[in-house]
């Protein structure tokens, strides 16, 4: 790449976010972020701006005031308000889009940069699972690009290019487990907030690190991968590695398995998602020859993780099945942070909500964000029904 490849990153001050900044600087020329967002936290996003110098950023909550404006580095725009968020991720100026955004908040932004027919490095996976094949027509009517920043969906994506699509066995996406691989269901009833945002492996979120503890992060990342990769539900595998080294892998249809390794890092699927076709020196960190490793695989127990069959189970029927998984998810999570239901209650919400939804096969965006609210209000009133 010569000529200059200007970056927005929706959400710039999450965990995905900062480290596309990170990125972004080690890159250097042609790559400049042009326009970072926010959701409230103006201060870090004034710090990026500081040191990124973009030519404009947004705080999407505009019921948060921004107490030193004045601090923005000469030339740079701030807009309140979250209509910006889809101007920007479809501006002219933009070339490749970082959609950063955690939960459904992000699926209005990433929709516009994919009809504008931009790059889109999506970390914000609930936009496949919400509403996929209207995001994967989109794209083909667009031309857009669609590359996946998901360490397991980049290491799907990087093994692809070894073979054709129609050569492809199954995707096998790894799980760490999280920090309850071993607990017994006792113990799972009686897991505190404190304990299930403690994640052996990632420092991620408070919302994503819950997801990885109940492994619904898994099912969502089977939904995205049914999407993605237009692959159906039956050709898609999870399996528990503990390491996190091995981040997922392809079967080829003459029984090779490419996998795709590296210390966890999210580092490295940015930029190659920055970067495609061509890889670059990059910022990550490296594996380590000269020490011994063991890399473990084991099948996942779904009885201690219901979760995960309900994302199997949506990957399979599609229509409003994800929009309805993924709020009832957020909104369950939400409950069970400020104590109101047990860790173990998560799922069977879940499962409450899908099975007491109206089912449609091919729903409008429109109906999706419909379904989205209606799920949120259910767990609300959620008793086991």
């Amino acid at each position: 790449m010569t000529s200059r490849q200007n970056v927005a990153i929706l959400g710039a001050t999450g965990s995905i976010g900062r480290a596309t900044c990170e990125v972004l600087r080690h890159l250097g020329n042609p790559f400049r972020a042009w326009g970072l967002s926010a959701h409230r936290d103006w201060k870090t996003l004034l710090k990026l701006a500081q040191d990124l110098k973009p030519e404009e950023i947004i705080l999407a909550d505009s019921q948060v005031g921004i107490e030193s404006p004045n601090h923005l580095p000469g030339g740079c725009r701030l807009k309140v308000g979250v209509e910006g968020l889809e101007a920007l991720a479809s501006s002219a100026e933009i070339d490749t889009v970082v959609a950063a955004i955690v939960g459904s908040a992000g699926l209005a932004s990433t929709l516009a940069a994919v009809r504008s027919g931009k790059r889109v490095a999506l970390a914000n996976k609930e936009a496949m699972v919400v509403a996929g094949p209207i995001m994967i027509a989109a794209a083909a009517e667009s031309g857009a690009e669609i590359l996946p920043v998901d360490s397991e969906h980049s290491a799907i994506f990087q093994a692809m290019q070894a073979g054709g699509r129609e050569e492809v066995q199954r995707v096998i996406l790894t799980a760490s487990g999280g920090p309850f691989l071993r607990a017994s269901k006792e113990k799972l009833a009686e897991v505190t907030v404190e304990e299930a945002c403690r994640h052996p492996t990632w420092n991620m979120g408070r919302k994503i690190t819950i997801d990885s503890a109940t492994m619904m992060n898994k099912a969502l990342e089977v939904i995205e991968a049914r999407w993605l990769f237009q692959i159906p539900a039956e050709k898609i595998h999870v399996m528990v590695h503990p390491q996190s080294v091995i981040h997922s892998m392809v079967e080829f249809r003459d029984g090779s398995v490419l996998a795709q390794m590296s210390p966890p890092d999210m580092k490295l699927p940015i930029q190659y998602a920055l970067t495609f076709p061509k890889r670059v020196d990059s910022p990550t960190l490296r594996m380590d020859w000269s020490k011994h490793m063991r890399l473990e695989m084991e099948p996942v127990d779904f009885e201690r993780f219901p979760a995960l069959s309900l994302g199997f189970e949506v990957a399979r029927v599609g229509g409003t099945a994800g929009a309805v998984l993924n709020a009832a998810n957020e909104a369950a999570v939400e409950q069970f942070l400020a104590g109101r239901i047990r860790f173990v209650d998560i799922a069977s919400v879940c499962r409450d909500i899908l099975n007491h939804h109206t089912f449609e096969a091919t729903p409008s965006i429109q109906r999706l964000a419909e379904m989205d609210r209606w799920a949120r209000q259910e767990v609300l009133k959620w008793n086991s029904f």
